[in-house]
């Protein structure tokens, strides 16, 4: 499926991938809370509608920033990860969080502001490394493998 961009604006075109309510969402869910089924999307605090998650796991795959595949041991459950591409999303997402973590506060006084929030603070590199060295930590264990 061709995906269609509004312009040829870089901004504007990453804006058209990722600028919907979810795809951040679900990248986000997959690298730091470790969602990877379809069951574990749906029981997430952020409450996505099923047919919702559905369509956008479909958009995430074609657009090469996931993959589907099966565990070795079930066959039966699809299992979603993040390619290189949806890792390189990492930067983004930590400063995302940044930005929140020093414009939202005082809107949103109940944003997590614990040990993760304080190394986040204090490196930001070093915090989105760790974040995709551990995600491709888990992407090299036998269970994950195709």
């Amino acid at each position: 499926m061709k995906h269609k961009f509004r312009c040829d604006c870089p901004f504007t075109s990453a804006l058209d991938v990722l600028g919907d309510k979810w795809m951040l969402v679900i990248v986000k869910q997959m690298l730091i809370e470790d969602k990877e089924t379809f069951k574990d999307f749906t029981e997430s605090e952020e409450a996505i509608a099923t047919n919702i998650l559905s369509t956008k796991l479909k958009l995430l795959e074609e657009l090469g920033i996931i993959i589907k595949t099966k565990r070795p041991n079930n066959k039966k459950t699809n299992l979603y990860l993040l390619t290189d591409m949806g890792l390189a999303l990492t930067p983004i997402l930590v400063e995302l969080a940044t930005w929140s973590d020093s414009y939202l506060r005082d809107i949103h006084p109940t944003i997590v502001n614990g040990e993760a929030m304080e190394l986040l603070r204090d490196d930001k590199a070093a915090f989105a490394s760790a974040l995709e060295i551990k995600y491709r930590e888990k992407l090299a264990t036998t269970e994950y493998m195709r």
